[in-house]
């Protein structure tokens, strides 16, 4: 009969790269809501209109191209936390999972 000795350590390496990977999901997620948020905060403040109707840029074109640049934008602040919302929606909900507060100790 012949006893094996047990890897501790992989045990304890694929635990960590399980909540590595969970983490990054919700990171993604929480950026992703950000980026969201800020589409609908800048697509708000687009809808006001001081020149009326002699507005020379006003088109359907226009309407395109700033939807586009209020994507993007929302995309590269959210990556780069530069508002900070993704990282305290993250903060929230990690604390609520035992795993995330497992990781700290």
């Amino acid at each position: 009969m012949s006893i094996l000795p047990i890897n501790v350590g992989g045990v304890v390496s694929a635990a960590t790269d399980a909540l590595s990977t969970e983490r990054g999901k919700l990171r993604q997620a929480a950026q992703g809501f950000e980026a969201i948020f800020l589409r609908q905060m800048l697509s708000a403040a687009h809808k006001t209109n001081f020149a009326g109707e002699d507005d020379p840029f006003a088109g359907r074109g226009n309407e395109t191209f700033t939807t586009m640049r209020d994507e993007q934008f929302a995309d590269i602040a959210s990556k780069t936390g530069a508002l900070g919302f993704a990282k305290q929606i993250e903060a929230q909900i990690a604390a609520r999972f035992p795993q995330a507060s497992a990781k700290k100790e």
